[in-house]
């Protein structure tokens, strides 16, 4: 297991620098938006974030930059004031991280590892938990790098998404009501948020095959959607008109009455099949509503994921774009498509504890964050590392976010 650790360790920091290889030192440090942090804050972080866990908490040694502890301490400096604090520079960030990981390794050679030992390096836990740690930052810092001007940053694409088969995947598949055991079990990795395990009743529902479209949502813009305060809460049309939002991030008029879309450094027109990405909750419930629809819950959800895989899907920052929603080798179940990778899906849902709840190791990964103003989604996306995405996984964030790769899907009831 410790051999397979540090390769999973090795894998992510690969990941790592060859995603911010490309940048010099000012576009490192250069924060895009008040909502993303700079790229150079992250390394500092990925290091800090190691180095508590494997090095001062497994084997009591003091920390390298004990000054910069707040600093690189999320819930102590919020992304707003990052690009303004006194950064270690991309040079001593990567010295950093250099040295921390001598440390980490050293530590998981005497680790005990065993699944009866402590629980926080039972089965490699804590090695697991900074191994997903640092792949969740990268997808952060590919957000944050997509804000950038067109063209300065040019992505080390690596083909285009893969199709299972030509056909497209649209429609809806029905659910069966009863019970279901939702979360994670307790063997393997997963984040507190994502236990205990318990049993949910459902009633039965219908839920898109795959995710809405481009083409779909093209047809609510065309209808008026982003210009009927009817089909919008009052929150999310608030939200649409103090913003000025026409369309998803990232889509553009062509001039002539059709539709670009911005990826990285490419300007192409809309592709009609792919997934509607980098739209908000607030975009998803408008568009739901005209469609006569709704957003699934994260029950449901869950549910309709069952038996889903990530080995045939989008994942791995591989292609840098969601593949066309067409059906998978690999679909779930209840024979929905694409529920691992391409897009985040966002759920009717809050953002909550489980019945039974128990933060571990610490409770501001989520619990700080249960009960305010969070929506939660589900399923990874093309940017998402293959071990950090599971059916159990549980993102979120504010409703009116769009610069994550979040699409979603529809449910209806039965």
């Amino acid at each position: 297991m410790a051999s397979e650790l540090s390769d999973r360790l090795a894998a992510v920091r690969q990941r790592t620098f060859q995603l911010v290889a490309p940048l010099s030192d000012e576009q490192l440090h250069r924060q895009v938006d008040r909502i993303m942090s700079p790229p150079v804050w992250d390394l500092g972080h990925i290091a800090a974030y190691e180095e508590l866990w494997l090095v001062c908490r497994l084997t009591g040694e003091p920390a390298l930059h004990p000054e910069r502890a707040d600093l690189y301490d999320a819930a102590e400096t919020p992304r707003a004031v990052r690009g303004d604090a006194d950064l270690l520079d991309a040079d001593s960030c990567r010295g950093y991280l250099a040295q921390v990981r001598e440390r980490s390794l050293a530590a998981l050679e005497t680790a005990d590892l065993a699944p009866d030992g402590d629980a926080l390096t039972a089965d490699g836990f804590v090695f697991e938990m900074v191994a997903e740690h640092e792949a969740q930052h990268t997808e952060t810092v590919l957000q944050a790098l997509k804000l950038l001007p067109p063209g300065e940053y040019v992505p080390p694409r690596g083909g285009e998404p893969a199709v299972a088969d030509a056909r497209p995947a649209g429609g809806a598949v029905e659910v069966p009501g009863g019970a279901f055991v939702k979360g994670a079990g307790p063997r393997g990795f997963a984040y507190d948020c994502e236990r205990p395990r318990h049993t949910r009743v459902l009633e039965p529902f219908r839920i898109g095959a795959a995710p809405v479209t481009n083409g779909a949502h093209l047809a609510f813009l065309e209808d008026g959607g982003y210009r009927r305060p009817e089909l919008w809460t009052e929150l999310g049309w608030s939200w649409r008109q103090r913003e000025g939002v026409e369309a998803p991030l990232y889509w553009m008029p062509d001039g002539e009455g059709g539709w670009l879309e911005r990826d990285y450094d490419r300007i192409d027109r809309l592709e009609l099949e792919r997934p509607v990405s980098h739209a908000s909750a607030h975009e998803a419930d408008a568009h739901a509503r005209w469609a006569g629809a709704r957003l699934p819950s994260e029950a449901e959800w869950e549910r309709a994921a069952l038996g889903a895989s990530a080995d045939e899907a989008n994942l791995d920052q591989r292609a840098f774009a969601a593949a066309p929603a067409r059906p998978s080798a690999t679909p779930s179940d209840a024979d929905c498509h694409q529920m691992l990778g391409d897009v985040w899906e966002w759920t009717s849902s809050g953002f909550d504890g489980y019945p039974g709840f128990r933060a571990f190791p610490y409770p501001e990964y989520a619990e700080v964050f249960f009960g305010g103003p969070y929506r939660a989604l589900r399923g990874g996306s093309w940017a998402t590392q293959p071990h950090a995405v599971r059916t159990t996984f549980r993102n979120w964030d504010h409703a009116e976010r769009r610069q994550i790769f979040a699409g979603f899907r529809l449910a209806w009831d039965a």
